[in-house]
């Protein structure tokens, strides 16, 4: 079974820059990667990943390996990717929801808290594998984050997703509320069933990082934007712009 959201109904008042910049940022650093050949792109992932280890000071790298300082990977570890698949999920997911958590706070104060919910998710990880030698990569945890916001701001806005069960395949319109709390869900239900330090997913960083957004969103979004709000109208939006002699259209 095959689940995946693909866009959603809530317009956003303004254009995303940031979120378009990071996705840029990713993809570029993606380029990057893969143009390194295989041996350079490990030593880059060893070297720009979060591995929880290093960060408690349980490990270190060897001294070829060594790049930044282990606190600065929290940072870079969010740029980098396993694949053109992990890319592709995760700006789906950043095109997705991101345009309308920046649009409710503004783009600095988005690009803040999309770098904190990136770090708290990667802190998340540590946590539960503090020994972990595995290297953390991806924009997930951060994305992750951007998803909690949207949670709390827009949990009844409808999320297109398209299913496929075996030879069954639908475009369905479900809550924002369900697609997310599902989501959620199934990070922590993985988490707890995968053995630690196992290479694979980050689930708790997923956790971490969506439970960081709920918690810092009340403080980032701007005071006329309420929580727990529905989408914006297609036709609200419109007729608003619309001259006035023309009514409202949809």
């Amino acid at each position: 079974m095959l689940v995946l959201p693909i866009y959603d109904d809530n317009p956003a008042t303004k254009p995303a820059f940031v979120t378009w910049g990071l996705i840029a940022a990713c993809l570029l650093t993606y380029l990057w990667q893969a143009g390194l050949g295989q041996e350079a792109e490990q030593a880059a992932v060893l070297g720009f990943g979060m591995i929880p280890a290093v960060l408690t000071g349980n490990g270190e790298l060897a001294p070829e390996l060594y790049v930044i300082p282990g606190w600065a990977t929290l940072f870079s570890s969010m740029f980098l990717h396993g694949g053109v698949m992990h890319l592709a999920g995760n700006m789906l997911f950043l095109w997705i929801f991101g345009n309308n958590v920046e649009d409710s706070m503004g783009g600095l104060r988005y690009l803040l808290f999309y770098l904190l919910c990136g770090v708290a998710a990667a802190l998340g990880q540590t946590a539960a594998e503090p020994l972990s030698e595995v290297p953390m990569i991806g924009a997930s945890g951060a994305i992750s984050g951007v998803l909690g916001a949207y949670l709390l701001l827009y949990p009844k806005a409808n999320v297109r997703v398209f299913l496929w069960v075996i030879v069954i395949v639908r475009i369905l319109n479900i809550p924002a509320v369900i697609v997310l709390g599902l989501w959620f869900a199934l990070q922590i239900y993985s988490g707890l069933s995968t053995a630690a330090g196992e290479a694979g997913v980050a689930f708790w960083a997923h956790a971490g990082g969506f439970v960081a957004g709920m918690a810092l969103i009340p403080l980032f979004k701007h005071r006329n934007v309420p929580l727990f709000h529905g989408a914006r109208s297609h036709a609200f939006s419109i007729s608003r712009q619309a001259p006035p002699k023309k009514g409202p259209w949809g």
